[in-house]
């Protein structure tokens, strides 16, 4: 410990250094903060009145675009008098001065004058120019104006929405003849003028209204008169936004602007900001004119709003650095401080009392000692035990002859004793003593424990296999004696003993596969094969509660894999199971595909719209029967799935992942390893098996058309729908799920047959879960359209009614009437004109009625039966039927 007190001292000493560097660095950040805090300030505030400049420009844009508009409807259309002529009798003006005259209207939106001598048309012109304007000025509160120098008569038209007639009424140097007298010495400059069609003014302020504009010149040439000049004072003072002064804002020539005829015609949007000796300049060019729009700022301004925005975080700043320069210089010279060392030695002794607990309470014997002066500085009861029967000196000599460790036997308990050098001081000898006797008895109780787990552990494998064996037997004959009841009331002792056999033959399954007895028989097999034989085994119980089962696999239909089949239907089986109790009403969806990033790797999907499982029974994936599992009236479900599931995934090398939501359901994702296998004898197989067939696919639920068209485009087939199918054209294969559209040939699909099922001649129902049973009755089905083509092409070829239409007299007419009406039937239906295809099917039944066409008769019959319904599907077939039937009596 003195050697510690004596470092003490230089650790402390180093101290302030530490923190008078510290503070410093504070400084140093803080300054820069501040001047990034500033300049962040500085770039936020001119980037904000950079976009209003922008806005700005984009706004006065727009309105030198409006009354560029305007006044070329004024010159075109306003101005120009009316070809019908309308007479000046109701036009009054008054005379104010000497050549100035006002005219009198009875809206007074905006007033007008006459600058000049002129006759009535220029009355008439100013009558309509005023009312055009009262209309586009209707709704503004600040001033415009309008000025007209007319080439006709020299004379001057000035409307505005300013009270002109009480402003003219003073002496000639009044306000409003000044202006006019200015305007007019602009619009003749700008009339002579040969190579500048439009101008603009710079920013003028109107005096006794505060407001600022801007006016725009247009000139229009007219052969053998003087040109015609329209400017328009442009208001600003609605554009400009609070906190911007007017009187900053000017409109300067742009000499960088880009002319009409040059290559760049689309305006520049970007705003410059420069500096003019103590002000800040943002300019920002104005679109299709040759100005810029210049905003000048006071650096005063621009200091003051930026330390607005940032006065509390630069005040905080400023109070820190203050604080840190105190710091700085209080501990640049630390005054000296008598409590520094009294704390110290309080710390001190607080140590080395920490030191001695932990020391005692340690389970090895620990002792220091100095071979110098011959005493001990650290020791724990252990070793103060043991001092008095070890010889200190010849231990340590004899340590270091054996690599610092030697064992020593004290009243015949046999001691392990381990000799350190101390680093901070070389001359102290660390001592470590273990009782060996106590570890040697650890020891052995452990190893008894071992054997004594293990031995249980067998003994429990050889248990469950026994009693597996001695179960399997009689439940497997209790099973066939109850497999032979055939009264209904003693299925339930059937599904009992069924249940009673998979649960012994679970058992010794989870045997096998817990003490490694397990081994996989591998073997190439297709997928669609597998999913055809779990079907049926879970079909009776799908069947039992109402719902409903989709084997959607999205891998082809010859995909073949090799691995342990026999593994993997057990495993969907039981998780399909287990789904099935779990599951009161809806659907249960088995999907299989292949993972992403590998072909090798499948992933199969068994997902369910029941109310969910809870979170104990998801614990039973990695210790069987752990929790308590769901119910329903017909089964419980077991407890051994999720833990046989998930072993027989590993040995596949895979795993299984279960998630589970309240009220939605819950969704089985495995995970499993199988090599793609490359059969060339099964792709000839497949291949072209309904080439050229076309079916047609009537089916409701987008989920099962889906699996359906899979199916039959992986057979060759072509599928379409009765949406895209047209009215003409014909399909060999009819599929529908609705047993009210099987009115002809064609297959019924549904989820709970199980397998396929004759209906009638050329009708059949079949399992569309089932790949080989939808097959079977695809084929047969195609069989039984061929063998009846076969009798109708060995036929006659007239029969006996096509005979008796021929003898009938009206086979000419019949050709012209007949087939016209047919293909009406089809333009109807395609626009779903159901009560003209009504007239249309009862007339084709008239004429069949006739000529005592028994057949056609009860198909037009049929077809207006499905056009009461309003079925389309079963109306196109009938029309294609009635089709057919007409061209075989021609």
């Amino acid at each position: 410990m003195s050697q510690s007190d004596a470092m003490s001292p230089n650790k402390f000493s180093l101290m302030p250094g530490s923190i008078t560097r510290f503070f410093l660095l504070l400084i140093i950040v803080l300054l820069v903060s501040m001047g990034v805090m500033v300049q962040s300030s500085v770039n936020a505030w001119l980037k904000s009145k950079s976009y209003q400049v922008a806005d700005i420009t984009r706004a006065l844009h727009k309105r030198v675009d409006t009354w560029r508009y305007a006044t070329w409807q004024i010159y075109d259309n306003i101005a120009t008098p009316p070809s019908s002529g309308e007479g000046s009798d109701n036009l009054q003006e008054t005379r104010l001065r000497q050549d100035v005259w006002y005219l009198e209207k009875p809206r007074r939106k905006t007033e007008a004058l006459i600058f000049g001598s002129h006759d009535s048309t220029t009355l008439e012109m100013t009558q309509r120019i005023s009312s055009y304007l009262d209309t586009l000025w209707g709704a503004e509160s600040t001033p415009w104006s309008m000025y007209y120098l007319n080439g006709q008569d020299n004379s001057l038209i000035l409307v505005s929405t300013l009270p002109l007639k009480d402003l003219s009424t003073g002496l000639k140097e009044s306000g409003v003849s000044s202006i006019v007298d200015s305007r007019r010495a602009e619009m003749l400059q700008q009339a002579n003028a040969l190579d500048e069609r439009e101008s603009f003014s710079p920013l003028r302020r109107l005096a006794w209204q505060n407001g600022y504009y801007f006016t725009l010149r247009t000139t229009f040439n007219q052969p053998g008169h003087l040109a015609t000049v329209v400017a328009f004072d442009l208001p600003i003072n609605d554009l400009i936004p609070p906190g911007m002064p007017l009187e900053n804002f000017r409109l300067d020539p742009d000499d960088d602007a880009v002319s009409a005829s040059g290559q760049e015609k689309e305006a520049r949007d970007s705003v410059a900001v420069t500096f003019n000796g103590t002000r800040l300049e943002i300019v920002a060019p104005l679109t299709s004119t040759h100005l810029k729009l210049v905003w000048q700022v006071p650096f005063g301004s621009l200091l003051t709003d930026t330390l607005q925005n940032i006065l509390l975080p630069l005040l905080l700043n400023i109070g820190l650095l203050a604080l840190a320069l105190f710091g700085y210089t209080t501990f640049r010279n630390p005054a000296p401080r008598q409590e520094e060392s009294s704390a110290a030695s309080g710390e001190l002794q607080t140590l080395r009392a920490l030191n001695e607990e932990i020391v005692a309470q340690l389970p090895l014997g620990l002792l220091a000692w100095d071979p110098e002066s011959r005493r001990t500085l650290i020791s724990n009861p252990t070793a103060d035990h043991l001092l008095p029967h070890l010889n200190l000196q010849n231990i340590a000599s004899m340590a270091d002859q054996h690599q610092g460790v030697i064992q020593a036997t004290v009243n015949n308990e046999l001691y392990e004793i381990r000799l350190f050098r101390s680093q901070i001081a070389p001359r102290l000898q660390i001592f470590v003593i273990r009782d060996q006797d106590k570890e040697i008895l650890v020891n052995k109780k452990l190893r008894q424990a071992q054997l004594l787990y293990e031995r249980n552990q067998s003994g429990r494998a050889e248990f469950m296999k026994h009693i597996s064996n001695a179960l399997k037997r009689p439940v497997n004959q209790l099973a066939d004696k109850a497999a032979m009841l055939a009264d209904e009331p003693r299925r339930a002792l059937v599904d009992d003993a069924q249940r009673l056999v998979r649960l012994v033959d679970e058992i010794q399954l989870a045997t096998l596969l817990e003490d490694g007895g397990w081994k996989p028989h591998n073997q190439s097999f297709t997928l669609q094969s597998l999913i055809d034989d779990v079907v049926p085994e879970v079909l009776p119980a799908i069947r039992r509660k109402g719902l409903q089962l989709l084997t959607n696999n999205c891998l082809a239909a010859n995909d073949e894999r090799h691995g342990d089949r026999e593994a993997l239907r057990q495993i969907l089986l039981m998780l399909l199971q287990y789904a099935i109790v779990t599951t009161p009403i809806g659907k249960i969806t088995l999907e299989i595909s292949a993972e992403e990033g590998s072909e090798d790797r499948l992933l199969f999907r068994v997902m369910d719209t029941g109310e969910g499982i809870a979170r104990g029974e998801i614990d039973n994936l990695h210790f069987p029967f752990r929790n308590a599992t769901s119910e329903d009236d017909f089964d419980t479900a077991d407890g051994l799935t999720f833990w046989l599931c998930n072993q027989l995934a590993r040995q596949l090398d895979g795993h299984l992942n279960i998630k589970t939501r309240e009220g939605l359901g819950t969704r089985y994702s495995l995970h499993v390893s199988m090599p793609q296998q490359l059969s060339e004898t099964t792709e000839e197989q497949d291949e072209g098996l309904l080439d050229d067939v076309i079916a047609l696919v009537d089916i409701t639920a987008n989920e099962v058309r889906n699996i359906v068209v899979r199916k039959l485009e992986s057979w060759g087939a072509t599928c379409v729908t009765p949406d895209e199918k047209t009215t003409s054209q014909d399909f060999d294969l009819f599929l529908t799920d609705n047993p009210s559209n099987l009115t002809d040939s064609g297959i019924l699909l549904s989820d709970d047959e199980p397998g396929m099922r004759k209906l009638g001649p050329g009708q059949y129902r079949v399992n569309f879960n089932i790949s080989h049973a939808m097959q079977e009755a695809v084929l047969q089905l195609i069989e039984e359209q061929l063998a009846q083509e076969t009798v109708t092409e060995t036929a006659s070829p007239i029969s006996d009614e096509s005979a008796q239409l021929h003898a009938s007299g009206y086979y000419a007419l019949f050709v012209d009437t007949v087939p016209d009406d047919v293909k009406r039937l089809y333009t109807e239906s395609a626009t779903d004109d159901f009560a003209s295809l009504a007239q249309t099917a009862h007339r084709l039944k008239g004429v069949f009625a006739m000529l005592n066409l028994v057949p056609g008769k009860q198909l037009c019959e049929t077809l207006e039966h499905h056009i009461r319904e309003k079925d389309a599907p079963a109306i196109e077939k009938c029309i294609s039927e009635i089709d057919s039937y007409v061209k075989s009596l021609l």
